[in-house]
């Protein structure tokens, strides 16, 4: 048998604008969500919508999450679609403070926005606010 080795081109990282960024993570509905709990690093997946310079997440009731959105805790939305074949894609995240959706006509859009992917329900909606975006494209 014969070992055949193939030469992988590496791809070529380019910075992406705050535009760019945020429509491509508008194009994806899943991403994951960092923050602190008792003092340590917490990452989540869940679901999203991008809304002008917002990513807004749903949660349920007793989230970790929501407890820490109280205060507006500074948290990082990160969302990629990435080709291991080809190593080509993209990165996108999203650092600024989370804060509950609380006007009742808001939540009730964005509950409509966002479909849960768990079977479980989404009682509350979180906002966060996009102060620092930052979005990487790998190409050859």
């Amino acid at each position: 048998m014969r070992n055949v080795s193939r030469a992988v081109t590496a791809a070529r990282m380019t910075e992406l604008g705050r535009k760019e960024s945020l429509a491509l993570l508008a194009s994806v509905p899943l991403g994951r969500v960092g923050f602190t709990q008792q003092a340590l690093p917490v990452i989540r997946p869940v679901n999203h919508v991008v809304d002008g310079d917002a990513v807004v997440i749903g949660t349920q009731a007793g989230s970790v999450l929501l407890c820490h959105t109280s205060v507006a805790e500074v948290v990082v939305y990160e969302a990629d679609q990435i080709d291991p074949q080809t190593r080509t894609g993209w990165s996108v995240m999203v650092t600024g403070p989370a804060t509950p959706v609380t006007a009742p006509l808001e939540v009730v859009r964005y509950q409509g926005l966002l479909t849960p992917w768990a079977d479980m329900s989404m009682h509350h909606v979180v906002r966060i606010r996009a102060e620092l975006v930052t979005g990487y494209r790998l190409e050859h």
